[in-house]
């Protein structure tokens, strides 16, 4: 859980805004987040191939091409990292952002639409039911993220950081989070950086065993996912 700045993101980064320090940890902590993150995220896994497939099999029935998405995100330190996502919008969706940023719902550095244009027929449900996040494990073995931990930025939302919001960046980014269990999209940029940052300060092993459980009856009711 120690601060890392790495040299590869320093682009990324706000200039003149000073990089935080990770809260002290029992040595302990580390290794046993990282034994569960494995254990969980085969298990997750192999649990949810056929959703997975099935997902699979849909998107390229509904909207051809690769149905698996890589996206650059800032990780641990700054480190940007390649996080693996079922594609949830059409072919080309990126160009189309600069013409619907008029129409973002979302204060501070991000973009959030209800109703979003750029989704194929299978992404709102895909998203709602997180299982367009289901790759994220992944990247959980990988060692770019762990189950639990705030949700990885992309690096031109960080690049407009202050020193609140790259707090964040302290630990390594998850798969779930306060905020994934506290209203998503339905909350303010402020009251998401300070759900990362209150996670921050007390987390645990336990407290991530405790955000798991209350995951699942919040994905299965979908509050704030578009």
């Amino acid at each position: 859980m120690l601060a890392v700045r790495d040299s590869r993101a320093v682009e990324d980064l706000p200039i003149g805004v000073p990089f935080p320090a990770a809260p002290a940890r029992p040595a302990w902590y580390g290794p046993a987040k990282r034994a569960l993150d494995v254990a969980l995220s085969l298990a997750i896994l192999t649990v949810t191939l056929p959703v997975t497939l099935a997902a699979v099999i849909g998107i390229v029935l509904v909207s051809g091409g690769n149905p698996f998405y890589r996206q650059d995100r800032v990780g641990l330190g700054g480190r940007r990292f390649r996080m693996f996502k079922l594609r949830t919008m059409v072919r080309g969706a990126h160009a189309m952002l600069p013409d619907l940023r008029a129409f973002n719902e979302a204060d501070g550095p991000v973009f959030k639409m209800r109703d979003d244009p750029r989704l194929h027929p299978l992404g709102a449900l895909l998203r709602r039911a997180s299982i367009d996040e289901l790759p994220n494990f992944l990247n959980v073995l990988l060692g770019d993220m762990a189950i639990v931990g705030p949700r990885p930025p992309l690096p031109e939302e960080v690049a407009h950081y202050d020193g609140h919001a790259l707090r964040r960046l302290v630990v390594k980014p998850g798969v779930t989070c306060l905020w994934q269990i506290s209203g998503r999209s339905h909350l303010s940029f402020d009251e998401w950086m300070a759900l990362d940052n209150a996670y921050i300060d007390a987390w645990s092993p336990w407290y991530d065993v405790v955000i798991v459980a209350r995951t699942i009856p919040a994905v299965l009711r979908g509050v704030g996912a578009h």
